[in-house]
């Protein structure tokens, strides 16, 4: 399994942009892909998850409501539309798949991306 992220950037508070996950390789149709993102001198923290087979969403407390995640299967391609951006979302943004069902702990899952730095600033 791979997964690549994409989409990074700089941008102002209340700006928005939109992460790309390409993932690849799997062995079965049901895994969930997660979004994750790291601060520094913070733990790594789960933002975002989505089913494979019926497209179930997860999300933190912390982003529902500005954050989507979406999928486009014919791209084997995950989302995370990021919309009313804070400083304290600045962080870098990782993506991970795993074979078990959604959820927002890092352990659950075990293919992970490079991560795709996200700077957050007036």
């Amino acid at each position: 399994v791979q997964v690549v992220e994409s989409g990074g950037g700089s941008v102002q508070p209340g700006d928005s942009l939109r992460l790309s996950c390409a993932a690849s390789g799997f062995a079965s149709d049901y895994y969930a892909i997660g979004w994750f993102r790291q601060a520094p001198g913070k733990e790594r923290e789960g933002v975002s998850c989505i089913y494979s087979s019926v497209g179930s969403t997860l999300y933190a407390e912390s982003v529902k409501g500005r954050f989507t995640i979406s999928r486009d299967s014919a791209k084997n391609t995950v989302y995370l539309q990021m919309d009313s951006l804070k400083p304290e979302d600045a962080a870098v943004y990782y993506c991970a798949a795993t074979y078990r069902s959604c959820g927002l702990r890092p352990a659950w899952f075990d293919f992970w991306g490079q991560g795709t730095q996200v700077s957050v600033s007036s």
